[in-house]
């Protein structure tokens, strides 16, 4: 007979104390309780917990003190703070911290069940070697670099948190499929993962597309609709591209994550809402902050911790690795035979920059299957230059006598027309190969007569 998850509750105070255990004991979970911290460490020496719930303020210090020294000395037990309402500033320091998750004060006894629902699931998580939701995908990160070994080390220690991740990199270096993995190795891996481009929805719609809308909130809306949060609830939802997301939008959507409730568009109340928020751009956001482009608070909620994406160019030694994979995917869903690639092509890869990174080296890979002849990639197939390595800056120059504002048209035009080449004409693969949103894409090419 398997004994029951055992929980360890730290306040001073006796009614929160009881409050906490007697929710958790509905739960079939037996609970210990300390008044202060050095209580709360006698108990930790004492005997094996499942959970950890802390209040921040303690006689003898505070709750950053024990998630501290539960991180050090416990890694694997999941603790969670108990912050006063409102005090996000102590909830992101308790994170960044180790802290799991966090709750307000007074407690929503619903939140706080589906916070330790979660919390105790990463134990057994970790102990499954095949996550749920992790099947039929073709989703695992390549590589046998040491900078590919530290960022699957990375994100095994990241799915363990409930703490927002901002993922950062360049275009094509893979972040949303770091933000996949952290969701797959996660307790929420049985929910949806939710994957959003932020640039690629309409302003006017971006409320009811997060937050959902009712039936008759608005011109056209004539039924109730979900939104992204409600489809990702108990899930993770990814927002790529977060940067592109305008400031009015910044202020509801910090007010979501701060509060784990929304309220949809044309609906008198709120609703709670458990999603993990992981986000993502190719953007410099601290400049971008700086400008008065991005709100500091919204930048600080979201990159509580940063996950940077190593680009192609500083992992070239899993090239080949990644190369034969994707040659097998492409040839299974072409069906023809895998193509193998020569020695030739092999060393223009490896000194070539890609500065569209993973996402590039697919392209040209698709591209050389379409025109390789007798199942063997040769260089020719490539279509890269032979001195690959080289600065692509000299192919960009231009008679000095130009004037500026001719020269960067022309730099523009060649790098639009490369991005158009490089996705096959498809013109919102090459905005964001380019970091621009789709309606900008069109109007530049307005401009430039490149319709």
């Amino acid at each position: 007979m398997m004994n029951n998850p055992l929980a360890l509750i730290v306040d001073d105070e006796p009614d929160i104390r009881e409050l906490l255990e007697i929710t958790l004991g509905r739960m079939k979970i037996d609970c210990r309780s300390a008044e202060d911290l050095r209580a709360a460490r006698q108990l930790l020496e004492s005997e094996r917990f499942d959970l950890c719930l802390t209040d921040m303020r303690l006689p003898d210090g505070n709750g950053i003190e024990l998630v501290e020294s539960i991180s050090r000395h416990y890694p694997e037990l999941p603790v969670a703070v108990i912050t006063a309402h409102g005090n996000m500033d102590s909830a992101v320091q308790a994170l960044k911290a180790g802290a799991f998750d966090f709750v307000s004060k007074p407690v929503d006894l619903g939140m706080l069940r589906n916070l330790v629902n979660t919390a105790l699931k990463l134990e057994r998580s970790s102990a499954t070697k095949t996550k749920p939701g992790g099947t039929g995908r073709k989703s695992e990160l390549l590589g046998k670099s040491p900078a590919a070994e530290q960022i699957r080390t990375l994100i095994r220690k990241l799915a363990r948190s409930q703490a927002p991740v901002f993922i950062s990199g360049e275009s094509g270096t893979g972040k949303e499929l770091a933000a996949r993995q952290i969701h797959q190795q996660s307790p929420r891996a049985d929910h949806n993962f939710i994957a959003v481009n932020c640039g690629a929805i309409p302003q006017e719609l971006m409320e009811s597309e997060f937050f959902g809308h009712i039936k008759g909130s608005f011109t056209g809306a004539i039924s109730d609709k979900q939104g992204l949060f409600q489809a990702a609830n108990g899930g993770t939802l990814f927002l790529d591209e977060v940067a592109d997301l305008p400031l009015n939008m910044q202020v509801k959507l910090l007010r979501a994550i701060q509060e784990k409730s929304i309220r949809p568009v044309g609906a008198q109340k709120e609703m709670p809402v458990d999603v993990r928020i992981t986000s993502a751009t190719h953007k410099d956001l601290a400049d971008l902050v700086e400008n008065g482009n991005f709100r500091q608070d919204l930048f600080y909620r979201i990159n509580v911790i940063e996950l940077a994406i190593p680009t192609l160019r500083e992992r070239k030694d899993d090239i080949p690795l990644l190369a034969d994979m994707m040659l097998g995917r492409i040839a299974a869903h072409s069906s023809c035979a895998k193509p193998r690639i020569d020695r030739d092509a092999l060393k223009a890869l490896l000194r070539y920059s890609f500065p569209g990174n993973i996402r590039e080296l697919e392209n040209i890979l698709e591209r050389a299957v379409a025109l390789c002849e007798n199942e063997t990639i040769t260089l020719e197939d490539l279509l890269i230059p032979a001195d690959a390595g080289a600065e692509s800056v000299n192919e960009l120059s231009v008679d000095p006598d130009i004037p500026l504002e001719a020269h960067l048209e022309q730099v523009e035009r060649k790098m639009i027309t490369t991005a158009l080449e490089a996705t096959h004409w498809n013109k919102t693969a090459a905005a964001k190969r380019l970091g621009i949103s789709f309606r900008a894409l069109r109007y530049k090419l307005d401009k430039l007569g490149m319709e």
